[in-house]
């Protein structure tokens, strides 16, 4: 049985071509991508652990902020693939757009988790706590976190591909609709966080601390591109390894029955 086939399935079986070898997870591309990455990485961590002034109040702790926030907004992002991807199975039924939420739901686990442990690290020399459950923020995020995680065990419960797509995407979505409510968090419920509205805009951080900042985002944002490809590429050759086993099970068994 081979994976369903929908419109857009040849450009779609051309972009997985794009994305790695038939027989390997990474091109030209993702090198030179994964390469980029690291240097400027590497001048994050320069700037903001050497250049970038500390906070007045917060002291040295304030640099926790250049791997918190790129962390949680590119959980953000990770798991609005999943979610978009998640409408596109069910709609669609495509394995691209399935494969291709799979590797979102694994990037966002991870990003998520490292947000809460950075705000965790962050949260005791600031608030005196490493958590509090009063918090709206950090239990919604937690809440996402969890959610997600259900989203690969029910990946990792195995069974029929389109079954286990279908269940995931379920989740897929109750996590996606999650992702606004822990964004808008602070500001819905202004009165149950001890986080502060977003400082990116009020002009309080100083110039260098903003632009370290900014390239964080960046260096994030190609981060998760290229784990995704890489993601996305495994995933795929899963599928089509799936699908030719299972033909040549249904190929021995006609021939078992044609003797």
């Amino acid at each position: 049985m081979t994976p369903p086939e929908s419109e857009g399935a040849a450009s779609e079986t051309l972009i997985a071509s794009y994305l790695g070898g038939p027989a390997r997870t990474g091109s030209r591309f993702t090198f030179w991508l994964g390469l980029a990455t690291l240097i400027g990485l590497a001048g994050v961590a320069a700037l903001g652990l050497l250049a970038a002034p500390a906070d007045d109040v917060q002291g040295d702790a304030v640099r926790i902020i250049f791997v918190h926030v790129p962390a949680a907004l590119g959980a953000y992002t990770a798991l609005g693939v999943t979610a978009v991807g998640s409408v596109m199975w069910l709609w669609r039924r495509s394995v691209w757009w399935d494969v291709t939420a799979h590797a979102g739901a694994e990037i966002g686990v991870l990003l998520c988790g490292l947000t809460l442990v950075t705000g965790m690290l962050w949260g005791r020399p600031t608030w005196g706590t490493y958590w509090e459950w009063g918090d709206v923020r950090l239990v919604t995020a937690l809440i996402l976190f969890l959610v997600m995680v259900g989203y690969l065990s029910v990946r990792a419960l195995g069974g029929d591909a389109d079954s286990v797509a279908t269940r995931a995407a379920v989740v897929g979505l109750v996590g996606g609709i999650n992702i606004p409510i822990v964004n808008r968090s602070v500001n819905w419920w202004a009165n149950r966080t001890l986080h502060q509205q977003s400082s990116l805009t009020d002009g309080k951080l100083a110039d260098l601390t903003l632009f370290t900042l900014f390239l964080a985002f960046v260096m994030a944002a190609m981060a998760i591109l290229w784990m995704m490809v890489h993601r996305f590429r495994i995933g795929w050759l899963e599928r089509q390894l799936q699908a030719r086993d299972l033909d040549e099970a249904l190929a021995a068994r006609r021939a078992e029955a044609a003797r």
